[in-house]
């Protein structure tokens, strides 16, 4: 496993007030403006830490973009394309699911695009 294989997932909210989620590489940063146009708004900020969990029910370190409370839009980096495998939280710290990301995507019906810097 190399650190390019591993994606973390972070949960941001839009200037009109909904919820977006992006799976991007670990040492990547999501870009936001990227992000934006995405997710089709204007403006996305990252959630504050202290809302993560009784948004997604998962807590900072552990967030997956499998089984939260919610089903919010989802969109993964296009790199995941790259690997035949790749490592998101599986939910809670120190745990993870390996899994081909155009499998993940289409099980949680995410887009993949350009979304770092």
């Amino acid at each position: 496993m190399s650190k390019d294989e591993i994606f973390k997932t972070l949960v941001t909210r839009s200037n009109t007030g909904d919820y977006f989620v992006f799976v991007v590489p670990v040492a990547s940063e999501l870009n936001l403006k990227k992000a934006a146009s995405a997710a089709g708004v204007k403006k996305i900020e990252m959630i504050h830490v202290k809302e993560l969990l009784p948004l997604t029910g998962y807590v900072r370190g552990g967030c997956s973009p499998i089984g939260m409370k919610k089903p919010f839009p989802t969109f993964i980096d296009e790199t995941a394309m790259l690997y035949d495998r790749i490592y998101i939280s599986a939910g809670k710290r120190g745990a993870q699911i390996i899994i081909n990301g155009e499998v993940l995507a289409d099980f949680i019906g995410a887009l993949l695009v350009d979304i770092t810097a």
